[in-house]
């Protein structure tokens, strides 16, 4: 294959360090000097490559005018490992600013989360909230929660006694523990990293960042066959963010960036458009048109 043709598959690679100096593995795909710039921040025990259908979508609605920038969580996909102590949501954030810094230190960005990437996303911009409007212009959670994640769906089952065993188990025999995760999960992604971020999630509440996100564009969507962060807490994002566009797909699961990619990318479109970013935009295709409509509902801004 030659170069041009692998690059523009495989993305442009590179690597940035953390706050902690964790070496994270980044990829970039479009226009290295875009006017701007779409960051990707991929879920628990996901990783970069989890977007490509997604991108494979946007690729063709945006061409190379956009350039968008995945990269792996620490402990996850090709970035390093950590100590266990570092897997939280908050460190995830300074994460997310550290590549922000690393690969788009200029330029407007738009923040696409997806579940607990979401959740990163959200710690960002209360690290960080003299970034939103001024480079943050406009923010995508994909199926995820601002708070409250135990007390509906699967979640409920991070407050039970036997995840604390678990966890323990994790820490005493992390060798054996993951020989088991990866027959019985079929995930590679290392069991010390599944169980390291199981606390942060569960205490997570990040509903008072919501502010910090003021009137700046935003997309909240999920699926309502999610039973990891049910449709209700997008429900309760969108009611937090006055401007916000809430999308609800029709017997969609967690997986959206997955199951439903071809939905999820004309929303994000929709999303850079709203941002004032359509002039960098080289598209023929009418994202509203593309869209499966008897699927989709586009519940418009905060629900009173």
């Amino acid at each position: 294959m030659p170069t041009n043709a692998r690059i523009r598959q495989q993305g442009r690679r590179s690597v940035v360090d953390t706050d902690d100096g964790v070496t994270l593995a980044v990829r970039e795909f479009g226009d290295a000097d875009a006017a701007v710039t779409v960051v990707f921040v991929h879920g628990h025990c996901l990783h970069a490559q989890s977007w490509a259908r997604l991108r494979s979508h946007l690729t063709r609605e945006w061409g190379p005018s956009i350039r968008m920038v995945f990269y792996d969580h620490r402990g996850h996909g090709e970035s390093d490992s950590a100590p266990a102590h570092t897997y939280t949501i908050d460190q995830l954030g300074r994460d997310l600013d550290s590549v922000i810094r690393a690969v788009a230190p200029d330029g407007p960005i738009v923040l696409v989360g997806h579940s607990m990437g979401g959740m990163a996303a959200l710690a960002y911009t209360r690290q960080r909230p003299e970034v939103v409007g001024s480079r943050v212009v406009g923010v995508g959670l994909l199926s995820t929660a601002a708070s409250g994640i135990t007390r509906a769906g699967l979640g409920r089952f991070l407050r039970h006694p036997l995840v604390s065993a678990l966890r323990f188990g994790v820490e005493r025999m992390p060798r054996f523990a993951q020989r088991v995760a990866t027959i019985a999960l079929d995930n590679h992604t290392s069991v010390v990293t599944m169980c390291g971020f199981l606390r942060s999630l569960a205490g997570f509440d990040e509903s008072d960042s919501l502010a910090a996100l003021g009137d700046i564009p935003s997309l909240v969507l999920g699926g309502t066959n999610d039973l990891l962060t049910p449709f209700e807490h997008s429900v309760a994002i969108a009611a937090n963010l006055p401007s916000a566009e809430l999308v609800r797909l029709h017997d969609a699961g967690h997986s959206v960036i997955l199951d439903q990619a071809t939905e999820v990318a004309h929303a994000l479109v929709r999303l850079v458009t709203r941002a004032g970013l359509h002039h960098v935009i080289d598209s023929a295709t009418d994202p509203v048109s593309a869209i499966t409509q008897p699927r989709t509902d586009r519940l418009g801004c905060a629900l009173a």
